[in-house]
């Protein structure tokens, strides 16, 4: 029997890097979650199937070149530095695993340049996760450029062992999803082999992302809604639930795929957790059928244990009961349809009609998904309700059309296929820009120069913004937005027609028009809902008919 001893410290980490990096999308998972700890607002995502590689950006806050000279060394991370914080994990990595595990099992470096600094520097790295050489200075945006090339080509028993390209591709999906749920306050970007593949752009909260990943869902087949911890709780005061919940009586799924739990902007796998939600909406669904619910955990940090899983996808959790009585109140509260505390008088019979269907009753809204593109389909506007809506009658029922975000739909898409910069006589001035709201501003195609202490002058605009009484402010919103299209879509909003204006018939004909012929015209660019469909159905059931008179 051979003798017990020690292994080397070089097999020890091989051990470990083949328990945190086992797959694309694990290195995509790791990659993504330092770029979200490093506050970053837009990640862009490249994967290229062939060589097995993967590239990250991030506009976070960077590193310095102290920072690239020590980050791939093993466990080294600026999340924790001690064993009492291993309780109090606030951040999505903590043990300083991957970027070594991904020196070992690919070819690394990293680009970086961080908020405080006007230059970048770009390292390489060997297997060691030492430096080839002395990082060199690049032109680089503020935030990190990870780039992972070649992954398992040193180790070929692995490589052959890999599932097909379009699984490996699936996960990936799978992975980017399922982080832009859990946190919707940021945009991504995700190439596939040199195309562009995804995209998501930044909500609210999950709401407002799930219909971006499954077509068939939208926003107004959801509910989300927020519930404190509170009353008899050990976690009273100290953190909340949000529930995201497909209405179940029009939209459930085949499989339990998207029942997801969040915890503390993670998605993990919870069964106890899962089978409440499971438990909770049973009654509520048609047969072999399962529920939409994406339920996210706001937990203080020394009642989670993170040091479960060597990918972080499971956890303890402290009174487990506890938090599974409070997902499924919440469950049960969100279930619950408002009765109006008083009634509402109007001018007409058609404005009560109209007010009556904006109430969140389960079957006012549509069930099917409405093709509003098509411009024979016989849409007849009637009136303005409130200056804010357009009453239209449609062969299958009435539509409700708010007149700003189809403006809003109508515009942007204008600004998209003819983006204009048109030079301007007398500048706009504006103040407090920072280096990176000029750079916005220049990526847009506008010219911008320096006109005196901490002023700038403007001297072309797009054309949709010329004569805009609020162009200042316009322009200031721009310089915020890094991503074009954002910024495009900010003009759009700005520039269209206001709620609480009064239209004439012509004007609203000839915005119907438009609307229809957009190629998205169901939400506007901040994927907001533009029309609410009452179907002929609808209208009967509300009014309690049996029947319908033949046509």
């Amino acid at each position: 029997m051979p003798n017990i001893q020690p292994l080397p410290l070089e097999v020890v980490h091989l051990i470990a890097a083949g328990e945190v990096i086992d797959s694309l999308a694990a290195v995509v998972r790791e990659l993504a979650e330092n770029a979200i700890d490093a506050k970053a607002t837009r990640i862009v995502i490249s994967v290229w199937t062939d060589t097995l590689s993967v590239q990250v950006s991030d506009n976070g806050c960077g590193m310095t070149i102290n920072d690239l000279s020590d980050a791939v060394t093993p466990h080294t991370t600026s999340k924790i530095s001690r064993a009492e914080d291993l309780c109090h994990i606030k951040s999505l990595g903590f043990r300083g695993e991957a970027l070594y595990s991904l020196a070992q099992l690919a070819d690394l470096s990293i680009c970086s340049r961080p908020l405080q600094e006007s230059l970048g520097y770009q390292a390489h790295y060997d297997e060691h996760g030492q430096l080839q050489a002395n990082p060199k200075v690049v032109a680089i945006a503020t935030g990190t450029v990870v780039t992972v090339k070649n992954l398992f080509s040193r180790y070929p028993n692995r490589l052959q062992s890999l599932p097909s390209h379009s699984q490996q591709v699936r996960k990936v999906q799978l992975q980017i999803q399922q982080m832009a749920i859990a946190n919707p306050q940021i945009n991504w970007q995700v190439n596939l082999d040199h195309r562009e593949w995804l995209a998501i752009w930044a909500g609210a909260n999950a709401r407002e992302i799930l219909p971006q990943i499954i077509n068939s869902i939208h926003p107004y087949d959801l509910l989300y809604r927020e519930f404190a911890l509170t009353a008899h709780s050990s976690f009273a005061g100290t953190g909340h639930i949000a529930i995201t919940l497909g209405l179940p009586d029009r939209l459930s799924r085949h499989r339990p795929d998207w029942v997801k739990i969040i915890l503390n902007g993670r998605a993990i796998n919870f069964p106890e957790l899962e089978q409440t939600i499971f438990s909770s909406l049973g009654r509520t669904l048609p047969r072999h059928r399962f529920p939409v619910c994406i339920a996210s955990l706001n937990l203080p940090y020394d009642r989670i244990d993170w040091n479960r899983h060597p990918a972080k996808a499971e956890a303890y959790i402290q009174d487990l009961a506890d938090i599974q009585a409070h997902l499924k109140d919440a469950i049960a509260k969100i279930l619950q349809i408002p009765e109006p505390t008083s009634p509402i008088s109007y001018s007409n019979v058609t404005n009560d009609l109209l007010r009556t269907a904006e109430r969140k009753t389960t079957y006012l809204l549509p069930a099917k998904r409405e093709t509003f593109s098509q411009s024979h389909s016989g849409l007849k506007a009637i009136a303005q309700v409130l200056d804010t809506y357009i009453l239209a009658e449609h062969v299958s029922g009435l539509w409700l059309i708010e007149q700003h975000v189809a403006h809003e739909r109508v515009i942007f898409e204008q600004i998209e296929t003819q983006w204009q910069i048109v030079a301007i006589e007398q500048p706009i001035l504006l103040k407090q820009l920072t280096d990176e709201g000029i750079e916005c501003l220049q990526a847009l195609g506008l010219d911008i120069e320096v006109f005196g202490s901490n002023l700038w002058a403007v001297r072309s605009l797009p054309e949709i913004l010329i004569g805009h009484p609020d162009c200042s402010s316009i322009l200031q919103e721009l310089a915020q937005q890094q991503d074009p299209t954002l910024a495009r879509a900010t003009a759009a909003c700005r520039s269209a027609i206001r709620n609480g204006t009064k239209l004439e018939m012509s004007v609203i004909r000839d915005l119907l028009e438009q609307w229809q012929q957009t190629r998205n015209p169901h939400t506007c660019p901040h994927g907001r809902p533009i029309c609410l469909a009452l179907d002929e159905s609808d209208l009967a059931r509300f009014f309690r008919r049996n029947w319908l008179i033949s046509k």
